[in-house]
């Protein structure tokens, strides 16, 4: 790991450059508050000229065969392979998640270059017949042009790959701005994209400590042709506003607020493993995380019991300590939020399971941690029921029938990710198809993979990564009208 003497520069136009004026900004690891590092702080004179550069490479890049891209993301896979432990290691220091998940992390990002490399091949185009005899119509697929990407902080790696393999498979060029709690994440990536011989300008990162003036360079240049967003409902928003001027492509990947759903004929056991699994993922900080969890009434009991029981044995700490499942918060300004919905629920009559507070034994005061909680009696007033946690905070509700749960399920803006457990097929099909959100796991916590679309519908968001309609998010389509 770097020393904290050593600066992480930008990369632009296959160079590792200091930002233009020099400055710089830390990072920090949360779990621990200690400094691990400094990176270059660029502004929107560093990304004006990363998308210069960007543009200068991509009518080269674009005019490469398929296969010749294909092969530069397949050695980027083996790249990040072979790196997989050291990238693993970084993530931990920076973001804070569990060791172990750190290295899921990684193949799952490793996998989208791996599946781009092969999908940059199936890029088809078509003939359609046309009305006259003397006329025919071809139809290519071509790259959108000049991207530029915005990648969050909770899952630092695999959101680059994720974005950036689909892009350079299309022909595309690309500027990526990291989180700016994570951007040592982002750096590491870069260098395997430098290691795999990716030529100069067609991948570019611009780190900054404020994000503002470099979305702003984003959404008014009128090279970039895409922008491609993964954070915030808000955020997300704004950027397609500004995008709408120059009738940017856009794709947003937003917030979520997944319902949970279990029905009398589940398993409770079963059932409270697979909601303690996911709802604890990354400590509570993912867009798919469950945020109201719904159970029938018939087997709350049950359900709430085990549950417990998986959730007192959780263990808070370093992501470097064997045993540790619960990482810190992104920042004290997480803990506050979480802080908050927990206490407004409580006074509005929720029943406080277990939690409900801030860790600060055994050195944990000097991270941002927080203790996994279970609410009760969760209603529809109080502030957890309405707005995104991203934290350990599981609140749940009981039902009585389908059309009741099915109505509170789709009852909000967002439309993300949704979980069903039942043992009735005709029933699953039914809330499959009912349910309001663009990714439905059914008995399945963890209905992803780089081969399948992700994204959201309402307020989530616009677009999908992954699967074949990933690159379709980077491509344009042209008709050629022949007269023969």
């Amino acid at each position: 790991m770097k020393s904290h003497q050593d600066v992480s520069k930008m990369y632009i136009n296959g160079q590792w450059v200091a930002a233009k004026n020099q400055a710089t900004f830390p990072v920090y690891n949360p779990a621990n508050g200690e400094k691990i590092g400094d990176v270059a702080d660029g502004d929107r004179d560093d990304a004006q000229k990363a998308i210069h550069a960007a543009q200068e490479a991509f009518g080269p890049w674009s005019g490469r065969t398929a296969y010749a891209r294909s092969k530069y993301l397949y050695t980027a896979y083996q790249v990040m392979m072979d790196r997989k432990e050291h990238l693993a290691q970084v993530m931990t220091r920076e973001q804070g998640k569990p060791l172990k998940a750190s290295r899921g992390e990684i193949q799952y990002g490793a996998d989208f270059l791996l599946w781009y490399a092969e999908e940059a091949k199936r890029i088809y185009g078509e003939t359609i017949p046309a009305p006259r005899s003397d006329q025919r119509f071809i139809v290519l697929r071509q790259p959108v042009g000049v991207v530029a990407a915005i990648t969050p902080w909770n899952y630092p790696m695999s959101m680059i790959t994720r974005k950036v393999a689909p892009a350079l498979a299309a022909g595309c060029t690309i500027v990526l701005k990291p989180a700016e709690a994570t951007p040592l994440c982002a750096v590491e990536i870069f260098k395997i994209f430098e290691n795999a011989g990716i030529p100069g300008g067609v991948v570019n990162l611009v780190t900054a400590l404020n994000p503002v003036p470099i979305g702003e360079a984003f959404t008014t240049h009128p090279m970039v042709r895409k922008i491609t967003f993964t954070g915030s409902t808000q955020v997300g928003k704004i950027l397609a506003k500004k995008a709408a001027d120059q009738v940017k492509r856009v794709s947003l990947e937003l917030g979520g607020h997944a319902p949970f759903i279990v029905f009398e004929d589940a398993d409770p056991v079963y059932a409270a493993k697979g909601a303690v699994l996911v709802k604890f993922l990354n400590t509570g900080q993912a867009c798919i995380s469950p945020n109201r969890i719904f159970v029938h009434q018939s087997i709350i009991e049950p359900f709430i019991e085990e549950f417990k029981s998986r959730v007192s044995k959780m263990r808070a700490g370093s992501g470097f300590e064997d045993g540790v499942s619960i990482g810190p918060l992104v920042n004290d300004a997480a803990v506050q939020k979480v802080e908050g919905q927990v206490t407004d629920a409580v006074d509005q009559g929720a029943t406080l399971i277990c939690g409900g507070r801030r860790l600060t034994d055994d050195n944990l005061d000097k991270g941002f941690f927080y203790a996994p909680t279970i609410l009760g009696d969760v209603t529809p007033e109080m502030l957890i029921y309405r707005e995104e946690t991203f934290g350990p905070v599981a609140p749940i509700i009981a039902f009585d029938s389908e059309k009741e749960v099915l109505d509170m399920a789709n009852d909000t803006h967002y439309g993300l990710a949704a979980y069903v457990y039942t043992k009735s097929l005709s029933r699953a099909m039914r809330m499959f198809e009912a349910l309001r959100f663009g990714i439905v796991g059914i008995n399945d916590i963890n209905p992803t993979a780089a081969a399948a679309p992700f994204g959201g519908i309402k307020e989530s968001g616009i677009g999908r990564e992954g699967g074949r309609e990933g690159i379709a998010e980077y491509l344009e389509t042209k008709l050629g009208g022949f007269s023969v």
